[in-house]
Formats: structure tokens, sequence, C-alpha cells
């Protein structure tokens, strides 16, 4: 189960929004965790985060 903390990241990944450098650790667990791919300077979501912020009502604002 991620933490509200860990859902945040992934919502701020998923706008494309930078986080702060404090969540650098929480970014390396996600990828770890297989929630977050990282291509080149690029963070994106795998299909495992989307379900789960998918499931938690988190709006995905996808062009």
């Amino acid at each position: 189960m991620l933490r509200d903390e860990q859902v945040a990241v992934l919502c701020d990944i998923a706008q494309s929004i930078a986080f702060a450098g404090d969540a650098q650790g929480e970014v390396d667990r996600l990828i770890k965790e297989g929630y977050v791919a990282k291509d080149g300077d690029l963070y994106e979501l795998t299909p495992k985060a989307e379900k789960v912020l998918s499931e938690r009502g988190a709006s995905l604002n996808r062009a």
C-alpha cells in the first residue's frame, strides 16, 4: 500500500510537475517498486501506477 506522500509524487509525475529534491528518495523507491520508469531525464508512470491513481480517484490530465 502506498503512502499519501508517494501518491502525491505519482500525481506530480503524471502532471509533469517537477518535484522537490527531498522527494527524490520517494521517486527512487517508486522506481524500485515498479510504479515509475525513468527514460533519460524524464520520469513516467507505469501502468501499475496509473491503476493505483485511478483506484484512488486521482484525475490524470493527459493530453
